[in-house]
């Protein structure tokens, strides 16, 4: 009796996944966007080249500077997204910091000149240091003012579209009082420019944002990378994700306190990246196992209330997971994520390109396996190869000839 209850609900099982699976949603594309200041302009880069491929993603999730980049492209129609990022990018390294490079300064006069001029378009130093009695004025709990961001984000973000157009967009914030870490979400809210400020209001440099009565802090405090919440909320379809992160949770040994620095902040916002990915390819693992379990169970267990539980854990999705990391150059150390100098600005545009170029290159890297969880991984991880990379075809960041072409 035992057998022909097993090898009746295996039958019945087999019927009920064959019509999963031709119900199943179509495969979602989605891209994630790490936090990391500057080193945004990596982002835009590789989703100029991505763009080709994938014109139209399915779902953008950003955290901080990843989630401007996310509002410029889900704010726009497809044929101008690159040229939007390119107008933001051109703005933000159009300022003081880009007269280092000129004066043949090293990169820490970048990242000097950005913190005490601050990035056109982006944020202003306040005219007077914080003051510890000044309570209840922004000035007293943060350096820079993020106006000039608001009026950027206006000019280039058509906020109805964002809202209403094809893409569905998730930013991350840290709500103060809490403590907890709140995502927005177009198919829960709507969103205007104060969640995406919130999003990248890191303190003690930027202030905080209030909505509904609420005040946020920068998502990357708690976590840098919504990657968890885009496997978790949608467990159905089969989804094709783009990690695209800022910070190597991988680095080499520091030689001086500038390169101390450097790693402690890679380690900090890279968000453990690789624990992420794997976390997720072995929690996919188990729900394929548990559904063949329960594919192999007595029909006496249907009635069992502990069955429908588990029914709905087990999973036969597949996740296909590219992931790109911007590894710093060896002479990348201290303050790289707010050197906003134009070359440090088109150099990380460059490497984004580049690495996404290696990505669709990789074989199978859009074939989607029913139960499967995949990750490519393009980046190179010597510093020294990477160095020689040869120069990829991107348009650089701002250059009037491409706007003219456009």
């Amino acid at each position: 009796m035992g057998d022909t209850g097993v090898a009746t609900r295996a039958a019945t099982d087999q019927e009920l996944r064959m019509s999963e699976v031709q119900a199943m949603p179509p495969p979602a594309s989605v891209l994630v966007l790490q936090g990391g200041g500057a080193l945004g302009a990596y982002q835009a880069g590789a989703y100029a080249t991505l763009s080709h491929r994938i014109p139209e993603f399915d779902w953008l999730a950003g955290i901080s500077i990843g989630s401007i980049n996310a509002a410029i492209i889900a704010g726009n129609p497809a044929e101008s997204r690159v040229r939007k990022l390119e107008d933001f990018w051109s703005t933000v390294s159009d300022g003081a910091a880009s007269l280092a490079p000129a004066l043949g300064a090293p990169q820490l006069a970048g990242a000097m000149g950005s913190a005490l001029f601050g990035a056109p378009g982006f944020f202003t130093p306040r005219p007077f240091w914080p003051w510890p009695d000044g309570i209840g004025w922004p000035g007293a709990i943060s350096l820079y003012d993020v106006a000039p961001l608001r009026e950027t984000l206006g000019r280039l973000v058509d906020f109805d579209r964002l809202n209403a157009g094809p893409t569905r967009l998730t930013v991350g914030a840290v709500n103060i009082r809490t403590g907890n870490f709140a995502y927005f979400d177009t198919t829960q809210c709507r969103l205007g420019p104060e969640h995406i400020l919130a999003s990248g209001a890191l303190p003690p440099g930027l202030p905080p944002v209030e909505i509904d009565g609420e005040a946020y802090w920068d998502g990357g405090l708690v976590s840098n990378t919504p990657l968890n919440y885009v496997i978790e909320t949608d467990e159905v379809r089969d989804l094709l994700i783009f990690q695209l992160d800022l910070f190597s949770a991988t680095g080499e040994l520091p030689a001086n306190l500038m390169q101390v620095d450097a790693r402690t902040q890679a380690i900090r916002y890279s968000s453990r990246t690789r624990l992420n990915t794997d976390v997720a390819k072995r929690e996919q693992e188990l729900k394929l196992a548990l559904g063949r379990l329960l594919s192999r169970l007595p029909a006496s267990f249907a009635e069992n209330p502990d069955l429908a539980l588990l029914t709905a854990y087990a999973s036969l999705r597949g996740l296909n997971i590219v992931h790109l990391i911007y590894r710093q150059a060896s002479h990348e150390t201290f303050g790289s994520d707010y050197d906003f100098s134009r070359a440090a600005v088109e150099r990380h545009w460059r490497a984004g390109a580049h690495d996404a170029e290696r990505a669709l290159a990789m074989p199978a890297w859009d074939s989607l396996q029913d139960g499967a969880v995949r990750i490519f991984d393009p980046t190179n991880a010597d510093p020294a190869r990477r160095a020689k990379r040869p120069t990829p075809i991107s348009k650089p960041v701002g250059d009037p000839k491409v706007a003219a072409r456009r």
